[in-house]
């Protein structure tokens, strides 16, 4: 079996973790929405809910962004139809850039 090691995190992302996690545990409890029920309509476990709403770094994004969106809790400052122009530009933008970032391992001869 392979050793886990323990990632550390910086303060701001543990943090910022923490407030998403208040923010969806509180949105359920005002909404009155059973952990169970709420699984059940994101489509995944009651336990992987519970880490979420615990703060733990290592859930799937996508699964933490469900959640929220089930919940209403907004990601981003623009509506959905904003989201999606904006997504439209930036997937432009990054066409017109390169395709990895590399280090420049050219060495300038400047022996005149």
């Amino acid at each position: 079996m392979a050793k886990t090691t323990k990632r550390a995190y910086s303060r701001y992302t543990r943090e910022a973790i923490e407030l998403f996690a208040v923010m969806i545990r509180e949105a359920r409890l005002e909404r009155k929405l059973p952990a169970q029920e709420l699984a059940e309509r994101a489509g995944i476990s009651r336990g992987l809910l519970q880490r979420i709403e615990k703060g733990d770094p290592s859930c799937a994004i996508s699964a933490v962004f469900e959640v929220a969106y089930l919940l209403g809790i907004r990601l981003f400052d623009c509506d959905e139809g904003a989201l999606t122009s904006t997504l439209v530009k930036s997937k432009e933008k990054l066409a017109l850039l390169p395709k990895a970032a590399r280090k420049s391992v050219r060495v300038v001869d400047d022996d005149f």
